[in-house]
């Protein structure tokens, strides 16, 4: 497994997002490029769609964002009414055009296009033993290993078994969006580790990462996918099957996806990202509150943690009890101003340019917050180096105290299952405690959340969460790591599962 993109950047990366549709009597290539753009904080390095039209695969994939990797022209080759399509952020494989998806391949059985949200933690035996049986191998990426696997078994065995047979040789972390000539497939892995859902839209019906991109086709969400599960999208639209391939007796969703990734508008394991968010920040004025004159957040994704945590702090002191009648408690306000044109391949040579970066990004807002204490909520602490600059760059601007507040736990150890995250020798938390990380950033005070109120704010317990990066602890059999997690479960028949 190679991990692909820089680590210059303060930040956790997207992992990818996968969509698939299938329509009665209209075009797809639209609506999947319409659905890739709902999707494209999950990737930005390259962008693809595949299209069949009831007699050929049409496919266009391109580096950079949806918006510069289509043309109108591009579009309009993509005929026929089932696809799907694929933005990518590199965590497996290289950064070339090899890598980019949809992955497409022909063979005795068919066309077969395929799009990968995740990471496999055994695709380097499963391409050795494919390479053994004559498979030539075009990319480093666990999705060609996935697309190789289930093209063997279609020459044997129908679709669905075929499909059962691949989920039983990969292990790792799955969402797939599949396209075998013109039935588009959706199969989220047994752990449920990564996000898919289905929903229905005018004519048809549509697989996506997110809820999100079926709100941009005017669709309406139907449900999560379920962990473990078969969707078949029907070729003329009119409806779909479901199949339950592989059954756990835990589950292992990602707890970041509501933390960081995902869009608050997108609802994921029927829960509302945003919700989610606000409670996070409620349970963390619950947990470590302090009494400030103003909270703010980091944007974008600070901003739903810092509205709960204002709400709850206008209900309760930080000691827990009732304000007072007139304490309006602590003032919400957006004191950092994003500059939304620095994007991601800025230019960083050296360390000193790197520390730096994040004033190019951000700006504070003086009058918020000169003279006054103040409480800066983030999502996250990777390397440091970020909070750091916003700590200096705050109290520049005349703050007499800055608080840090985190939304999640510490990370201390590196996610191997589809997020672009820090080796262990880079992340501040896996070597430092807190108070030596707060004196690291020049924070008057500094507090995460706990595991526990991540996974009360989700209502879910501790053990259906994958919570590696905060606990070091997988859900996945990982090389090199110790794994601690025993999530048994049989393989199923694959007989229809009851909707």
């Amino acid at each position: 497994m190679n991990a692909g993109g820089d680590h210059t950047v303060d930040e956790p990366r997207e992992k990818c997002g996968v969509v698939g549709i299938s329509l009665a009597d209209r075009e797809a290539a639209r609506p999947l490029y319409y659905a890739l753009y709902a999707l494209q904080h999950r990737g930005q390095e390259s962008a693809g769609i595949v299209t069949h039209d009831g007699f050929q695969q049409h496919s266009h994939v391109e580096r950079g964002l949806v918006g510069d990797a289509f043309e109108e022209g591009d579009l309009a080759s993509l005929s026929g009414g089932t696809g799907i399509g694929h933005v990518r952020y590199p965590t497996a494989g290289s950064l070339d055009k090899s890598c980019a998806q949809p992955f497409s391949v022909s063979f005795k059985s068919g066309s077969l296009g395929l799009s990968h949200n995740g990471n496999l933690v055994n695709a380097d035996e499963v391409r050795a033993e494919l390479a053994a049986a004559g498979h030539a191998f075009t990319s480093d990426g666990d999705t060609e290993v996935i697309a190789h696997d289930l093209a063997r078994n279609l020459l044997e065995e129908d679709l669905v078994r075929a499909v059962k047979h691949t989920m039983n040789r990969i292990h790792g972390s799955y969402s797939l969006a599949i396209a075998h000539d013109d039935t588009v497939l959706g199969v989220r892995d047994p752990l449920g580790n990564r996000p898919l859902c289905l929903g229905e839209v005018d004519g048809g019906y549509v697989l996506a990462s997110e809820s999100a991109a079926i709100d941009t086709l005017d669709g309406e969400l139907i449900r999560d996918v379920r962990p473990g599960e078969l969707v078949v999208l029907d070729p003329d639209g009119t409806g779909y099957d479901t199949y339950q391939l592989v059954e756990r007796d835990a589950t292992a969703h990602c707890f970041f996806e509501h933390v960081y990734f995902a869009r608050p508008d997108s609802v994921i394991d029927e829960n509302l990202v945003y919700e989610v968010r606000r409670k996070l920040g409620r349970k963390l004025w619950a947990e470590s509150g302090v009494e400030s004159d103003v909270v703010m957040p980091v944007p974008d994704s600070g901003r739903a943690f810092a509205s709960g945590y204002a709400d709850a702090a206008a209900e309760t002191t930080a000691t827990g009890e009732p304000r007072a009648e007139g304490d309006a408690g602590i003032e919400f306000a957006e004191g950092l101003m994003k500059n939304r044109y620095v994007g991601r391949t800025f230019i960083m040579p050296t360390q000193d340019e790197r520390e730096r970066a994040v004033r190019l990004k951000l700006n504070p807002i003086r009058s918020t917050v000169e003279g006054k204490s103040v409480t800066i909520i983030d999502d996250s602490i990777v390397r440091g180096t970020t909070s750091t600059q916003l700590v200096e760059l705050v109290r520049e601007a005349g703050a007499e105290e800055v608080h840090l507040r985190i939304g999640a736990p510490e990370i201390v150890a590196p996610c191997y299952f589809g997020i672009d995250m820090a080796t262990r020798e880079e992340l501040i938390a896996a070597a430092a405690s807190t108070e030596e990380i707060r004196e690291a950033v020049g924070a008057d005070s500094l507090s995460y959340l706990s595991i526990d109120a991540v996974a009360e704010a989700l209502g879910e317990s501790r053990a259906d969460l994958c919570l590696g990066c905060v606990t070091g602890e997988y859900p996945f059999d990982v090389e090199g790591e110790e794994t601690d997690r025993e999530l048994g479960g049989d393989a199923l028949d694959p007989t229809p599962a009851d909707d």
